[in-house]
């Protein structure tokens, strides 16, 4: 028997759980305030148009749907990128974003030969490991996050970075890092991007979240132009399951900046001949609804509206939680709460006190005291706070 997976056992134990006050702050998926799982309403209206239009089900090409593909290039490197109107990129559909980044993680130990070497934070999403590992390359780290301040470790972040050999793979999270929730400052991403230029890296951007995080797209999608304009030639990889909700629909995509458009057309026909044999071809429906309100003006505009709110309740929920903690009596200093962004809030809770939050008050996290902000309502805040405090006084 192989072992049960670290984010998804959670939701195991939390279903077989019996207390009526249980919450479930495992798994990253968006719930409204009443704790239930949203789709957004822009999404019922293409879902609408897609039925009344009385489309097939025919294969999409390897690489995708066309629509879909150069909206989500245009949505990352927004639409007076030079890359982007110079046609010097190409995008393929992916499944989500893992499937995004495994086919970025073959598609490197094929061609890149420079290195076998991928630098992940430290920590990681979990499943970053992995990804890189089975697609037969090294797994490295650099320092990101200090635990005794639950924030940005920079000056570490910044010595390791500057250290890794030449031509090496470094994995940078766009925005809203998961699991920690700490991102740098727009001055500290210029300094990054400097030291990658200097040490000639390639650099993987994973972005899950762009809009999610602070609400507005352009903002979350900073970083990866601000390193296209500085003349490096990233990698990227895209998901629709957190920003449009689309999570079992498993639309994403996976973008690779060239140096010219003749680059491109190779890079694309090599990405082709790497997924015919992984999937054939990407699923379809999910594709498609990301593309409708992508493309239709009144559609994209309450998506953006929508994106937000639920970036805004995300954030609302975090000063909730510190105030309750306040109420409570904690003495400890929570501001990590509202200082990290994005789905996910590093805690700061030691494997023991996770343990105690579980046993004693049903409450589900990771053992590294991660919490998904979507799994808190303004209905449970005030237990959470409650049991929090209970396991840390």
């Amino acid at each position: 028997m192989g072992p049960p997976d670290p984010i998804l056992g959670v939701t195991e134990a939390f279903k077989r759980d019996t207390n009526s006050k249980k919450m479930n702050l495992g798994v990253g998926a968006y719930r409204d305030d009443n704790g239930k799982p949203y789709v957004l309403s822009c999404v019922r209206k293409a879902e609408a148009m897609i039925a009344s239009k009385k489309m097939d089900k025919e294969y999409l090409p390897i690489g995708g749907l066309a629509d879909f593909t150069r909206a989500s290039a245009e949505l990352a490197l927004g639409e007076n990128s030079e890359a982007f109107k110079s046609g010097r990129y190409v995008t393929v559909q992916g499944i989500s974003g893992t499937g995004s980044l495994r086919i970025g993680a073959n598609f490197l130990q094929r061609f890149f030969k420079s290195s076998r070497d991928v630098y992940l934070p430290k920590p990681s999403w979990g499943n970053h490991t992995p990804i890189f590992r089975d697609a037969g390359l090294q797994l490295q780290a650099y320092r990101y996050y200090d635990p005794k301040t639950c924030s940005l470790d920079f000056a570490g972040a910044m010595d390791d970075i500057s250290k890794i050999p030449e031509k090496s793979i470094i994995l940078l999270h766009a925005c809203a890092h998961n699991p920690t929730g700490v991102d740098p400052r727009q001055e500290q991403w210029k300094e990054m991007a400097a030291t990658v230029k200097k040490r000639n890296l390639l650099v993987y951007f994973d972005m899950a979240y762009q809009g999610f995080a602070s609400g507005d797209i352009n903002r979350d999608a900073w970083a990866v132009r601000h390193f296209i304009e500085q003349g490096i030639n990233i990698v990227l990889s895209q998901s629709y399951a957190k920003n449009m909700g689309l999570y079992g629909e498993r639309a994403g995509a996976f973008t690779v900046i060239c140096s010219d458009a003749e680059e491109a057309k190779r890079v694309e026909s090599q990405l082709k001949i790497l997924i015919r044999p992984m999937y054939s071809n990407p699923p379809l429906n999910g594709a498609r609804i990301a593309s409708i309100i992508l493309n239709t003006p009144e559609l994209r505009k309450e998506w953006l509206v929508e994106v937000k709110g639920m970036a805004d309740r995300i954030i609302g929920m975090r000063t909730q939680l510190v105030s309750n903690l306040k109420k409570e009596g904690s003495s400890h200093n929570w501001q990590h709460i509202t200082d990290q962004i994005g789905m996910f809030c590093f805690t700061g809770l030691k494997p023991e006190q996770v343990e105690r939050l579980i046993k004693e008050f049903s409450i589900y996290m990771t053992k590294d005291g991660r919490i998904s902000m979507a799994g808190v309502t303004s209905g449970n805040v005030g237990y959470l706070a409650h049991a929090i405090h209970q396991v840390t006084k």
